[in-house]
């Protein structure tokens, strides 16, 4: 069970780093829940292999950052329609 857990969390940190996506994109691939991808990037990762985690972190960081404009233009659309 450990062993798939470790391996699932590899394999999202190889996906961002790949995709530069968003967590809430990574649910359809991985077929589990946004909090459930959130904890394996931010607290397992950093367990199993910090540097990978230093480079992830990177990447949800930007996204924190951005989240305000995508929520504005999804907001915008939602009202063109």
């Amino acid at each position: 069970m450990k062993n798939n857990i470790e391996n699932r969390v590899y394999l999202e940190a190889e996906f961002i780093l790949k995709n530069k996506c968003t967590i809430r994109s990574m649910t359809s691939v991985f077929n589990v829940s946004k909090s459930t991808i959130h904890f394996d990037l931010s607290k397992r990762l950093k367990r199993y292999n910090y540097s990978l985690f230093v480079k992830v972190d990177k990447i949800l960081k930007f996204n924190l950052s951005q989240r305000h404009i995508r929520g504005g233009k999804s907001t915008k659309n939602k009202y063109l329609k």
